[in-house]
């Protein structure tokens, strides 16, 4: 196997399991699986969506001719890409990038707010040498020291979960609010986004408000989480922060929606999970998606909210209908003034 030694410009955050550097020796076979990490060079600009979350978390902008290091893998978001993993690559061919966190692939679906994705030209796959003395080397995955999914969940600390009726429904926001209060009111509190597609961002967030640790599905050699991933991955990851960092509580976030592909339904629908929600709170757009999400958990999960926030909660028009309709407590976590982390907390100390 013929190899080269490249440097890289940029590291994308969905690496990181596989502990890269700016010099970096590819080669020409390709695993065309999710989790091999490629070395691309990016093609033309793009004035909208043209960034990359490196591994500190800081989103830098991407440039026709940057070199990158990033994962391929699948993407299904209602308001960004879709896209897939190729049947087959080799050097030369074409993939796109499909969100923030450096995810590459075939995109099969765009979205008009952002235009089309960064084109990408393969150089090849990213080596790893785990043995002294390997001349040779292996395709370099995230699998790679990542968090053993698990079947089963140890005891563990409460969980708030935090969910929504899809993305960019205000879920980060209350669980960073949520983090913040919990911590100020001296618990041990970690955080953990369990569904999503890979990006650091949210964790970050949690750490920033306060939170001791938080992992994300990437550090279990993750891509992006679907129904048969989603359970033991995150099982993996509680049981590890349990391990790891001994929180008090867990602030769980989960990514996209209830109806969406990444799996947030299987989680909602397991006992020995939802058996350790202490709260559980959601997120919606509007009137319709309050009343919608509360109707589903009720008949599909046997679950009910503890409060609503997100966008249907950002005046008092929103917050009336919750209230006086849904008979539920409505809160909007950009106020800032502390009253969803008092409600969550409240649950919290009722489960201990």
């Amino acid at each position: 196997m013929v190899t080269s030694k490249l440097r890289l410009d940029r590291i994308s955050s969905s690496t990181r399991n596989a502990g890269l550097g700016a010099d970096v020796l590819v080669g020409p076979e390709i695993v065309a699986r999710e989790g091999y990490v490629l070395a691309v060079r990016v093609l033309g600009e793009k004035p909208l969506y043209n960034q990359v979350e490196d591994l500190s978390g800081r989103l830098v902008r991407l440039r026709g001719g940057d070199v990158i290091a990033g994962v391929l893998g699948s993407r299904r978001a209602l308001r960004g890409y879709a896209g897939e993993v190729p049947e087959a690559l080799a050097p030369g061919d074409v993939v796109q990038v499909l969100n923030l966190g450096g995810v590459l692939g075939k995109c099969t679906a765009i979205n008009p707010d952002l235009g089309p994705p960064f084109d990408a030209e393969v150089l090849g796959a990213v080596l790893t040498f785990p043995r002294t003395g390997d001349r040779v080397g292996r395709p370099a995955t995230i699998r790679d020291g990542a968090v053993a999914q698990a079947q089963h969940l140890e005891h563990g600390a409460p969980i708030v979960a935090v969910a929504g009726t899809c993305m960019d429904a205000g879920k980060t926001v209350a669980a960073s609010e949520i983090v913040r209060g919990l911590s100020r009111a001296g618990l041990r509190c970690a955080g953990v986004k369990l569904t999503g597609v890979s990006l650091r961002r949210d964790a970050l967030s949690m750490i920033d408000s306060g939170a001791v640790e938080a992992l994300t599905f990437n550090d279990a050699g993750v891509v992006s989480t679907d129904a048969t991933a989603a359970l033991p991955t995150a099982r993996g990851l509680l049981n590890e922060l349990g391990r790891r960092c001994r929180p008090e509580v867990v602030v769980a976030e989960l990514g996209d929606g209830i109806l969406g592909e990444y799996g947030v339904a299987e989680l909602l629908a397991d006992p020995e999970l939802t058996g350790r929600f202490a709260a559980l709170v959601w997120c919606a757009p509007d009137q319709v998606g309050a009343w919608g999400a509360v109707r589903i958990l009720e008949e599909r999960f046997g679950l009910a909210p503890t409060v609503i926030s997100g966008p249907a909660t950002d005046n008092e028009v929103g917050c009336r209908f919750i209230r006086e309709q849904l008979g539920l407590a409505a809160v909007n976590a950009r106020r800032g003034d502390g009253e969803l982390a008092r409600i969550v907390l409240e649950a919290v100390r009722a489960r201990v």
